[in-house]
């Protein structure tokens, strides 16, 4: 597909998601019902996500392990929350070869009880805590509508679990996870979001509470892209994860989970790219420069790999387009791949000592003298990730409304979809009324908010939070 192909954002968002999916060769369907394949280009942003989170993780102080795949239902239905918020999108292995097993395997939809097993054994005094553990692995949820990136039945996404000594000490860790989170987000993604605390009809099945981190696409539906929860001791006392504490008594360590997934190239899409194709922040790009010679000329290319050795030299990732194509082609391709820099090397620009220089973002185009192209490269993708954030901070703002009955949510959600700011009695009735206005469901309760003399959006009476509300994915 090339990018003249792709359906216009204006005409069909979903269309034009897949498009875009498709035509920068981000995944594609498989055989496999609800399952896709990560092409190349998909799975190479994944792993510059993986690489930059895991730095992350592992700078405050987390290591990676591994669990198993399977899950024996014995031990999921341990914490009756969890096997029964995930009991729908669960995948049961009966038989192993060719014969039936004396017990049913889940294959994991989330690890709360591999990790919780394996630390009710190894686990035995506050010496040994905290345990703080991430893994990177798949997952399969048996879900029934799917879509590249945001709904699959097998996604991949890493998932930390950590215990601790003191309820205070797991607190802190599900807040700072939260700000990693957003921290990448806004770094790294140039998405900006909003985070609170979840209601309790949306927090994750046996969570005490759960934060969110959640992003606007541009046309105002939401996505929850991360996600950090609070256990307290419900899983530990579940599981038996008993220690001996400072002083000398029994006690249950406090637990915590967090995790993002490969829905997070689902935002990077739909946040920023356009219709012409992808469009890629720099910092997150696996290629941030293509260099690619108008004419199949030793002398070009020869200039192209000085260029390219410079600026591998700096840290900037740049390749060179040596194919058998025209130039216009290699042009598109470059766009429709999201490259954040197009470097276009032309016999007659060296004739002036000069190169052109494209930005994927705003198309624009510079003309660079030969020498000066290094710190134009390093400037504009700087340049390009401060743009590329501020030009999704713009959509968040314009789509950010307040509303203080169903009249004024409906119309917001029925014209101009986004977030809304609303206030909410806390009652799960007023919560499901919403929904009622094309899906729209609580995104996060916003803390630190004065309600004394605010009302209900939904049934007028006392107001007991500030709610951000909103379509989602």
């Amino acid at each position: 597909m090339k990018n003249d192909e792709i359906t216009l954002r204006s005409e069909d968002f979903a269309k034009w998601y897949t498009d875009v999916v498709s035509a920068a060769k981000l995944s594609s369907y498989s055989s496999v019902k609800g399952c896709t394949v990560l092409e190349p280009n998909g799975y190479a942003i994944w792993e510059r996500m993986q690489s930059i989170l895991d730095s992350m993780f592992k700078k405050s102080g987390h290591q990676n392990v591994y669990m198993p795949v399977l899950i024996p239902e014995n031990l999921l239905k341990k914490e009756g929350e969890l096997i029964n918020g995930f009991a729908p999108e669960c995948a049961w292995i009966t038989e192993g070869g060719k014969n039936t097993l004396e017990e049913r395997y889940a294959f994991r939809p989330t690890s709360e009880t591999l990790f919780s097993d394996y630390y009710s054994k190894n686990v035995k005094t506050y010496r040994d805590l905290p345990k703080l553990y991430n893994q990177w692995c798949n997952v399969i949820r048996w879900e029934k509508e799917t879509r590249p990136f945001l709904r699959s039945r097998e996604f991949l996404w890493q998932e930390g679990h950590t215990a601790h000594s003191t309820s205070e000490e797991a607190e802190a860790e599900t807040h700072r996870m939260l700000d990693t989170y957003k921290e990448f987000f806004e770094k790294y993604l140039a998405i900006p979001v909003i985070t609170g605390k979840k209601t309790e009809k949306e927090k994750f099945a046996g969570a005490e509470y759960t934060l969110t981190i959640e992003a606007l696409m541009q046309n105002g539906v939401s996505l929850q892209s991360a996600t950090s929860h609070y256990f307290g001791q419900k899983f530990s006392r579940a599981y038996n994860i008993k220690f001996v504490n400072k002083d000398n008594e029994f006690d249950y360590a406090y637990q915590t989970s967090w995790g993002s997934s490969t829905r997070m190239i689902g935002a990077l899409i739909m946040a920023h790219s356009d219709d012409r194709g992808l469009v890629l922040p720099p910092k997150i790009a696996p290629k941030q420069v293509v260099i690619i010679p108008v004419k199949n000329d030793e002398k070009l290319i020869s200039i192209c790999e000085h260029i390219s050795e410079s600026l591998e030299s700096k840290g900037i990732i740049s390749y060179i387009d040596y194919s058998d194509k025209s130039a216009g082609y290699k042009f598109a391709e470059a766009e429709v791949n999201g490259i954040p820099i197009r470097i276009e090397v032309g016999l007659r620009d060296l004739e002036r000592n000069e190169i052109t220089l494209v930005r994927r973002d705003n198309l624009e185009k510079q003309t660079i003298n030969l020498n000066d192209v290094i710190n134009a490269v390093m400037q504009q993708l700087d340049k390009m990730q401060e743009d590329m954030y501020n030009k999704a901070l713009n959509n968040l703002n314009e789509k950010t409304y307040n509303a203080k009955n169903l009249d004024e949510v409906k119309e917001i959600m029925e014209n101009h979809p986004g977030f809304v700011n609303a206030y909410w009695c806390g009652n799960e009735e007023c919560e499901l009324k919403m929904k009622e206005i094309k899906g729209t469901k609580s995104r996060c309760i916003i803390e630190s908010e004065d309600y004394e003399e605010e009302k209900c959006v939904v049934c007028n009476k006392k107001a007991k939070h500030k709610v951000v509300w909103g379509i989602q994915y």
